[in-house]
């Protein structure tokens, strides 16, 4: 039996949490594979009703607009990096091995697993890379973000920007070093697939290795 994980999301994203029922995570499933099969500018939730066999009303009983279903997904996403940096990082001491956990945690984020049945993860990063930014780069962020909808990239930030801290105390800069290196991380995953002369990373294949070592290049130039 594959562990089953619930992420605790902001309520103000759903009206109806998907996680807690077998449509809503059919939603959730079938969401990832319509959006990132045509784009969210040409998805929608009758198209996404006809793929489940199931009605528009349905759809809305649990997210108010397909915005607030994007940015649900964005935030399971922001969630799923932060959990495996935290099971990652249990018990290591070390906190210059904690940053080379938390690059190979950002990198390695979009390999499939087998902990959660209904979403691939690797499908829901490139919806983050490719239209991730369409749910906080709005007219509402600042309204959006007095509720909370944030909280789980703050969270993910914070988290990183405290290891930072504890392997460099006194760093001037670590929540803009990590919001940057996630950032950077899905970037240059993108580019090395997508638009490589934008990338230094060569290989076609493994090229996420690739990605992780110049990560770590990086920061070890930066931080030690």
């Amino acid at each position: 039996m594959s562990v089953k994980i619930k992420f605790d999301l902001n309520d103000g994203l759903y009206l109806k949490n998907p996680q807690d029922s077998k449509l809503g995570r059919k939603i959730l499933q079938f969401g990832v594979e319509l959006i990132s099969e045509i784009g969210f500018e040409s998805f929608n939730f009758k198209k996404l009703a006809t793929k489940i066999s199931s009605t528009e009303a349905s759809l809305y009983r649990y997210f108010e607009n397909k915005h607030l279903l994007l940015l649900y997904l964005v935030n399971w996403y922001w969630e799923w990096v932060n959990y495996l940096i935290n099971i990652n990082t249990m018990n290591i001491v070390d906190s210059k091995k904690k940053i080379r956990i938390v690059v190979r945690s950002l990198v390695f984020a979009t390999a499939d697993n087998s902990l959660v049945e209904f979403i691939d993860e690797s499908k829901l990063h490139k919806i983050v890379v490719f239209e991730g930014t369409k749910a906080y780069h709005t007219f509402e962020v600042g309204k959006e973000n007095s509720i909370g909808l944030f909280k789980s990239y703050k969270n993910l930030t914070a988290n990183i920007a405290s290891i930072v801290v504890e392997f460099k105390p006194g760093f001037k800069y670590p929540s803009a070093l990590a919001s940057n290196l996630f950032e950077m991380t899905n970037n240059q995953l993108y580019f090395a697939k997508y638009l490589p002369k934008l990338t230094d990373i060569k290989k076609r294949n493994d090229y996420e290795r690739e990605v992780e070592n110049m990560l770590n290049y990086f920061l070890e130039k930066l931080l030690l």
